[in-house]
């Protein structure tokens, strides 16, 4: 890879190499010399993936054996921890959008899209009824009710309009 004008770049060189494919001509010293560096990049690749198949194989086949044994298993360890924390960030992200979502679509009309304010029952631009805040609920027993309900279904209290 010393010679590698792209080396220690990751797939940086792969990607530059296959732009410079397409830009300098093949024809010329420039073109030859960045054609032989892509290619001795790729190969390169090539072996150091089939020699990290072979080294998880040889592990697997004995991991006591290998002195980075324990060290290895932090490593998982540590990886674990890392993806249990990356899950619950996703999920506080999905419910910090959601929550967002749910803001921004209160007092919005289902017909043109305008924003209403808090407590417009039609819409200010075009005059279609909005829909009622969110699901009621009983004031004597606290379960559910839907739109409209003058009496809760589970305890018969009246309910106020």
């Amino acid at each position: 890879m010393a010679n590698d004008l792209f080396g220690g770049l990751g797939n940086l060189g792969g990607l530059l190499g296959g732009l410079a494919k397409s830009v300098v001509p093949k024809d010329t010293p420039e073109g030859r010399l960045l054609a032989a560096q892509s290619e001795l990049s790729d190969l390169q690749k090539q072996e150091s993936d089939i020699l990290l198949e072979i080294g998880k194989q040889a592990y697997e086949q004995n991991p006591s054996a290998w002195p980075q044994d324990g060290k290895l298993k932090l490593i998982r360890e540590n990886m674990a921890a890392a993806q249990a924390t990356l899950g619950e960030a996703k999920e506080a992200q999905e419910q910090a959008d959601a929550a967002k979502k749910a803001e921004d679509a209160k007092g919005r009309c289902s017909e043109c899209g305008h924003k209403n304010p808090e407590g417009v029952k039609f819409c200010q631009e075009c005059g279609t009824p909005l829909a009622a805040e969110g699901p009621k609920h009983c004031t004597s027993c606290g379960a559910e009710l839907t739109a409209g309900t003058r009496f809760c279904g589970a305890c018969g209290a009246r309910q106020g309009e």
